[in-house]
């Protein structure tokens, strides 16, 4: 295939990470005007903005058994179905309970384009630049992370009213019927099909992931999945709002500031995009984690010692940017890539559904706890446990993890045949 064609397939399929970056991201501007609406209290307001992630969960659990059985393409349309129609189901939801249903529907879609669509460029691209084209589709999230707030923001200004979250939400249609319209003109993933025509002779099954070198694989992604949210990722893009308020910054500037936060994040995405295949994965991660810890050191030293010292809140703004583009330059671009190419093509469906599940698990466990730490731990604390967590997530990657830059998806997998052969030894 000729490189602009592939582009175009792995901006296709990138699509879907720009419906999961606006889907999880919209959420921020409906809650406060869906909680007058149905008189909605705590408990209430958090079923509503947690109730996607019980979608995602199940979504991202069943994308690899879709994925390996039925084709990539068909599950990427699939997942464009289940955008739209949450999309329209939300807008027009008669009552909270309609709502919260139509919001799991879209965390299902949530849930499987996270598999499948880096899974999908990861096959379709060459080893020269893969790790650029998978980019694609964290840097689409950003993208529609930003879209968000940006439609949240004119629609709030255009219209008001109590019902504005409906249009907030029904937004979503329009790129979703684009998804689902461009997912049925791209071919099959080659790999899968090539894949399927030696299916007799090498039958997957969920016993294949137990072999020693494939067990190894999907453990160290696994962890690398979960460990990388107990390193504040998304304890600070939920709760930035409330942080910066903490900090001494105004309330009434929380939407510019969070416009802002977007807007780092797309710039610093598009950085990684390119430079990940020149520098390398694991090179990328040990820059961008080094440049974590300081800046999570900072804004805890900030909330430790910052009146006594006289700083300004700018001086943990900046610092909070900083850790937000080391963030997103490294672990949340790198992270979508290792794990769409670390797998033997037979069960990588079924490994990125596991490594997916443990990703899923983490965002929830620290959406939850993290409130209960910013009180108990105090800021300063919180953000110094952040820290400490990088350390472990950058010896896995120095010790388990293979550089993959520029190797072919067969070199790869056989880097872990290998190790299973020794393995049985």
């Amino acid at each position: 295939m000729k490189r602009s064609y592939i582009i175009y397939l792995s901006a296709v399929a990138a699509l879907g990470g720009f419906l999961f970056g606006y889907d999880t991201a919209v959420i921020s501007g409906t809650i406060a005007r869906v909680a007058d609406v149905y008189a909605l209290d705590e408990w209430r307001q958090g079923w509503y903005v947690g109730c996607a992630l019980v979608g995602s969960i199940g979504g991202v659990l069943g994308a690899g058994v879709l994925s390996d059985y039925l084709g990539r393409k068909p599950t990427l349309v699939i997942s464009s179905v289940l955008f739209t129609l949450s999309a329209l189901g939300c807008a027009f939801a008669p009552g909270f309970a309609y709502l919260v249903a139509w919001r799991v529907v879209g965390g299902v879609g949530i849930g499987i384009v996270s598999v499948v669509s880096p899974l999908y460029i990861s096959e379709i691209a060459p080893a020269a630049y893969r790790g650029r084209l998978v980019s694609l589709y964290q840097l689409a999230i950003t993208v529609g992370f930003l879209g968000a707030y940006l439609v949240n923001y004119q629609l709030l200004s255009a219209m008001g009213g109590d019902e504005v979250w409906r249009w907030m939400l029904g937004m979503e249609t329009l790129p979703a019927a684009l998804f689902f319209l461009l997912a049925l003109s791209v071919p099959e993933s080659r790999r899968w099909l090539e894949q399927r025509k030696v299916g007799k002779k090498e039958k997957s099954d969920w016993r294949t992931l137990l072999a020693p070198g494939v067990r190894r694989a999907v453990l160290i992604g696994s962890g690398i999945a979960i460990l990388g949210q107990f390193m504040g990722v998304n304890a600070v893009l939920y709760y930035g709002p409330s942080i910066f308020e903490n900090a001494g910054l105004s309330g009434n500037d929380s939407l510019f500031y969070q416009v802002l936060v977007g807007l780092i994040n797309v710039l610093s995405t598009i950085l990684a995009l390119a430079i990940i295949d020149r520098i390398g994965r694991k090179r990328l991660v040990y820059y961008g984690v080094s440049g974590m810890i300081v800046s999570l050191l900072l804004i805890a030293l900030y909330f430790m010692m910052g009146k006594a010292w006289g700083l300004s809140s700018i001086f943990m703004l900046v610092c909070f940017l900083s850790y937000i583009f080391f963030c997103a330059v490294s672990i949340c671009t790198v992270v979508f890539v290792l794990l769409s190419e670390m797998y033997p093509t037979r069960i990588r469906g079924m490994a990125m559904s596991i490594a997916g599940f443990a990703l899923w698990i983490g965002t929830y466990l620290i959406g939850q706890l993290t409130p209960w730490m910013l009180l108990r731990l105090t800021p300063a604390g919180t953000f110094s446990l952040f820290a400490a967590m990088c350390v472990p997530y950058i010896l896995i990657m120095y010790r388990h993890v293979p550089e993959t830059t520029g190797r072919t998806l067969e070199e790869i997998e056989r880097h872990w045949e290998r190790f299973s052969k020794t393995q049985d030894k």
